[in-house]
C-alpha cells in the first residue's frame, strides 16, 4: 500500500514539475507586412546596360522586409535557456516567397542554447558581418537608398542568408561583444567549397558603439538557391555610432572584395533623429569606389521620413539619388530597382507597414 502511495506521489510530482517547465516556455507568432509605391527618373535595361527610361511600380518591401515567423524560448533553469526561430519571406505584390530565397523558412531557421557562457546557435542565420554593417548603417538598410543596396549589389544574399552555419556569441564584458560563425559548404570530397566564416567584435560604452567585422567565403557548395548564396567574396567592415539624445550619428567604412570582380570600398554615413515620438528622420550618403579601377565609382544619397501612426503601423516617405560613372551601376530599390543606369537616377517610394 505504501510503496502505491509513493508511486502515486511521484507521478502527481512529475506532472506538475513537466506542466512548471511548459508554463515557462513561449511561442510567438510574428510578422511584418510592406508594400509601396516606387518611381525612377531612369532604369538600367539588363540587356543594353543602357537607360531603359522611367519607371512607376509597386513593390513589396519599400522600408523592411514582409515576411513572418514563428520564435519560441524555454527557460531551462540555472540562467540557461533554448530558443528557435523559423522566418520566411513573403511578397506584398503576388504572395510568393520573397526575401526568403525560395525556400519556405529560407530567411532565418535556428536553434540556440544561451547563458552565462553567451549563445551557440545552429542553422540558418545572419553573418556577424552582415549584422556588424547593419548596425553601422545611418539608415537601418532600408529596402530603398541605404548600404543595403550596395551589399546586395556586390554580393548579392552571401553572408546574410547564411545556410549550414554554427555561431557563438560571448557575454558582453567591460562593454566588448564577440561573434564567430562558420558555415559548412556541404559538399562530398570538399570542405573547402561553399565553407564561409565571418567574426565580429563590438563595443559598446555609453552612447558610443564601435564595430569591426570580416567574411571570408568560398564559392561552390551543394546548396543551390534562386539567388547565389555563396559568391566567393572577402568582406571588412568598421563602423561607429554615437546617440546624442534623439539624434544618434553613424559612419562606416566596407569592402567587398569580390572574386574575378570588383573590389569596392564603401564609405557611408548619415544621421538618424527621433523628432517626436511619431515621427522619425534619417538620411545617409554612400560613395563606392572600384580599387581595380577608380573610374568606376557611385554617389547614393538618400533621405526618409516615418510616421508611426500607432505601434504597429507606419507611413513612410523616402527620396534617394544615384550617379553612376563607369561600371558602377548602383541602384535605389532591392525591388524593381538594385541596379542602376549610367549617370543620375532620382527615386521616390511611399508606403505603408503593419507589424504583428
Amino acid at each position: 500500500m505504501m510503496n502505491k502511495r509513493m508511486t502515486l506521489l511521484a507521478a502527481i510530482l512529475g506532472f506538475t514539475m513537466c506542466v512548471s517547465s511548459f508554463a515557462q516556455s513561449s511561442v510567438t507568432l510574428y510578422g511584418l507586412v510592406d508594400g509601396g509605391l516606387l518611381y525612377t527618373s531612369r532604369t538600367l535595361d539588363s540587356a543594353t546596360g543602357r537607360d531603359a527610361g522611367p519607371q512607376f511600380a509597386l513593390i513589396d518591401a519599400g522600408l523592411t522586409a514582409s515576411g513572418f515567423g514563428i520564435t519560441g524560448t524555454e527557460d531551462l533553469g540555472g540562467g540557461l535557456k533554448a530558443t528557435f526561430k523559423l522566418e520566411s519571406g513573403v511578397s506584398v505584390a503576388n504572395g510568393g516567397f520573397n526575401n526568403s530565397n525560395g525556400n519556405q523558412f529560407g530567411r532565418q531557421a535556428w536553434v540556440a542554447l544561451g547563458g552565462n557562457f553567451g549563445e551557440f546557435k545552429a542553422g540558418l542565420q545572419f553573418s556577424p558581418f552582415f549584422l556588424a554593417v547593419h548596425e553601422s548603417d545611418p539608415r537601418s538598410l532600408s529596402e530603398f537608398g541605404s548600404g543595403l543596396i550596395n551589399y546586395v549589389d556586390n554580393v548579392l544574399v552571401t553572408g546574410l542568408f547564411n545556410a549550414n552555419a554554427v555561431s557563438y556569441t560571448s557575454q558582453t564584458l567591460a562593454g566588448f561583444t564577440g561573434s564567430v560563425m562558420l558555415a559548412l559548404g556541404g559538399e562530398a570530397g570538399s570542405f573547402q567549397a561553399g565553407r564561409q566564416y565571418s567574426a565580429s567584435l563590438k563595443y559598446e560604452s555609453g552612447g558610443l558603439m564601435i564595430n569591426a567585422a570580416m567574411y571570408d567565403g568560398n564559392g561552390g557548395g551543394a546548396l543551390i538557391t534562386p539567388i547565389p548564396s555563396t559568391e566567393a567574396f572577402e568582406g571588412r567592415t568598421l563602423g561607429a555610432a554615437y546617440k546624442f539624445g534623439p539624434l544618434i550619428a553613424k559612419a562606416s567604412f566596407v569592402n567587398y572584395k569580390v572574386s574575378g570582380s570588383f573590389n569596392n570600398n564603401v564609405y557611408g554615413g548619415g544621421l538618424d533623429w527621433l523628432v517626436q515620438p511619431q515621427l522619425d528622420v534619417n538620411g545617409g550618403v554612400w560613395v563606392t569606389s572600384d580599387r581595380n579601377d577608380t573610374k568606376n565609382h557611385s554617389l547614393l544619397v538618400a533621405l526618409g521620413a516615418e510616421c508611426f501612426l500607432s505601434k504597429a503601423t507606419t507611413l513612410y516617405a523616402q527620396v534617394g539619388l544615384v550617379n553612376n560613372h563607369g561600371a558602377m551601376n548602383t541602384g535605389l530599390s532591392i525591388s524593381s530597382a538594385l541596379y542602376g543606369a549610367p549617370g543620375t537616377t532620382l527615386g521616390v517610394d511611399l508606403g505603408v507597414r503593419h507589424a504583428f
